[in-house]
């Protein structure tokens, strides 16, 4: 059993790394857009913001495992198979895209307006307001963020398992559920709860440090 487990812990940690890595990278994009377009943003833009807003809460409203569904075309695009460890990345990023969208734009419209304004006082540009007035003083709520990020993404990578996605999920539902070995089934919840403990505790950490 323990063989299975931790390769499974490996293959969930495989998923749920890279997945977060690549949802934050893109998530930051239509982030910084809906901040800046915002009605107290650098340049209020009621229609741009007003569409990517309205995507952003579309594609937050799918399940998991109806969007794990609807996008199987694009993962075999993507990853060359609809199942598996690796296929399963393609649909984590694109449930995590809208979450880290979110989540990143309130950590950035939550900084103080008075610093933004005194930063075009002395003349900063955009880009160094963003990147050095929006960014360095919301990374306290950003690491938050990316901690809720990873949890979800633990749990959505557990839901897979029904999907041939490889991992916990996959080991509890093969083993435990299907062969109604309940001894797989407790100690893969009890892994997944250890973990997702670890990580909040890591966040925690990482929150306290940056502020």
């Amino acid at each position: 059993m323990m063989g299975t487990i931790l390769q499974a812990l490996g293959e969930t940690l495989y998923m749920v790394g890279i997945s977060t890595l690549l949802s934050v990278v893109i998530g930051f994009i239509p982030a910084v857009i809906l901040t800046i377009t915002a009605k107290d943003g650098l340049h209020p833009n009621k229609a741009v913001y007003g569409v990517l807003d309205f995507l952003v809460n579309v594609f937050r409203s799918f399940p998991f495992i109806i969007l794990m569904i609807i996008i199987i075309p694009f993962t075999r695009l993507v990853a060359g198979r609809a199942i598996g460890t690796t296929a399963a990345i393609v649909p984590l990023t694109v449930s995590a895209i809208p979450f880290v969208a979110r989540v990143m734009e309130s950590a950035l419209r939550s900084v103080d307006p008075g610093v933004i304004e005194a930063a075009k006082s002395f003349g900063a540009s955009d880009a160094q307001i963003i990147f050095r007035v929006y960014m360095k003083e919301s990374v306290p709520s950003v690491l938050a963020g990316i901690t809720l990020t990873v949890i979800n993404l633990v749990g959505y990578s557990a839901m897979g398992g029904a999907l041939g996605a490889g991992g916990l999920g996959d080991v509890a539902i093969r083993y435990g559920y299907q062969e109604y070995r309940i001894d797989y089934l407790i100690v893969t919840s009890l892994v997944l709860i250890v973990f997702v403990q670890l990580i909040q505790y890591i966040g925690n950490k990482l929150y306290d440090f940056s502020l």
